[in-house]
């Protein structure tokens, strides 16, 4: 079997993951603030951004950067992708932490309260625009960039995620408007 090289290197990846976990994350601040008129730090972590989105966002355009001229597949394929990653993503932090972060309980078509005919719409719409629209963009930006700089970014990233997963595996980010938990000032966990 030929050893499949990637098309771009490292640091492209690790970029594009940020940016799109900080995408995510001010999408769900944005979209909370607006529903319930408060700032809240959404997520596991402390910092300004949502893995999920970050992951997702590289599944798609692993799988789907080559449809950006069909826009309709991408949306349906991506409305199925990220509805499987959002489930999957649930269970597992639930599992581990017996907290959620989200419940679309109350939304038409959900399953089990992890996700949602209308997530996976807006998952749909979301993928769309990033594989038609956000990748070539992002592509042209990335290949401006100075290689020195691209890398020195990555690693500061890098380290400031690592420090905050370390910390957050022990004490996720969780409260009101974050989980369905969350912790005393003694460190339990209070309902």
């Amino acid at each position: 079997m030929k050893n499949k090289k990637l098309p771009h290197e490292f640091d492209y990846y690790v970029l594009l993951f940020f940016i799109l976990a900080f995408i995510g994350w001010l999408w769900e601040v944005v979209l909370y603030f607006i529903t319930a008129h408060a700032f809240i730090n959404r997520g596991v972590y402390r910092g300004p951004y949502l893995p999920v989105y970050g992951v997702g966002g590289l599944l798609l355009y692993f799988l789907f950067h080559s449809y950006q001229k069909k826009p309709i597949r991408v949306f349906l394929m991506s409305a199925a992708v990220c509805s499987v990653l959002e489930y999957l993503t649930s269970f597992f932090l639930e599992r581990r932490w017996g907290i959620r972060w989200w419940d679309y309980s109350g939304h038409f078509l959900n399953i089990n309260g992890r996700i949602c005919l209308m997530g996976a719409a807006a998952f749909g719409v979301g993928g769309a625009v990033l594989v038609c629209l956000f990748f070539p963009l992002y592509e042209k930006i990335y290949l401006k960039m100075n290689r020195k700089w691209r890398t020195r970014i990555c690693l500061l990233m890098l380290a400031i995620f690592a420090a905050d997963a370390t910390y957050c595996a022990v004490r996720p980010n969780v409260g009101y408007g974050i989980s369905s938990r969350a912790f005393s000032k003694d460190g339990g966990l209070i309902d």
